[in-house]
């Protein structure tokens, strides 16, 4: 993740908390859970505002949460009354620690090139029979908005890049209408995928 893309959270880090703190996503869970036991152990990658580890949390999991912005680190502790790691995707390293990995409008700041060996890199934290959600600006462009970086996937370039992943498998995807008002023209790519 770029530098710029960190500092935009960092200087409007209260900004984006309260406009992404209260949003329903529940409608995304499902198949995410449906794959976990009870007491499962969910790594939230890219936390953010820490809305998805506070609902996972209260649902009785056991949550990791982490960022790379530093404000947005302490608000989403704040609201999970726990610390939330500050790290990028790069700095994990944790083998076989999760039953599954959250990976919500995170890893779309990551460059196209980089995405399959970070992907890879991720995955090898999950344990085996695990399950990873990642989402994506639905589309085919990269481009930067306000210092941030976007990296847009359709179901045909997701597919190739986890055709380079052999301990990963798609299980779901799904578009979704996004759920911020004014933003309903905006469409989301939801993948779940499954390590062998």
């Amino acid at each position: 993740m770029s530098d710029s893309t960190i500092q935009y959270y960092n200087k409007n880090a209260n900004t984006y908390f309260e406009s992404t703190v209260g949003l329903d996503l529940s409608t995304l869970y499902g198949p995410f859970l449906k794959h976990l036991s009870p007491g499962a152990h969910i790594l939230d990658a890219g936390c953010g505002s820490g809305r998805d580890s506070l609902f996972f949390k209260n649902q009785g999991f056991q949550v990791t949460a982490f960022d790379a912005s530093e404000e947005m680190v302490k608000l989403s502790s704040q609201l999970l009354g726990q610390e939330v790691l500050l790290m990028t995707f790069e700095d994990l390293d944790l083998p076989d620690q999760y039953d599954g990995i959250w990976a919500c409008a995170s890893l779309l700041h990551v460059p196209r090139l980089k995405l399959p060996m970070l992907i890879a890199q991720l995955a090898n934290n999950l344990r085996a029979g695990g399950v990873f959600y990642m989402s994506f600006k639905y589309g085919s462009d990269e481009f930067w908005r306000d210092g941030r970086y976007f990296n847009c996937l359709e179901e045909d370039s997701l597919q190739g890049i986890i055709g380079q992943i052999p301990a990963l498998r798609i299980d779901r995807l799904s578009t979704s209408v996004d759920v911020r008002q004014g933003r309903e023209s905006e469409q989301w790519l939801n993948a779940y995928l499954l390590k062998a």
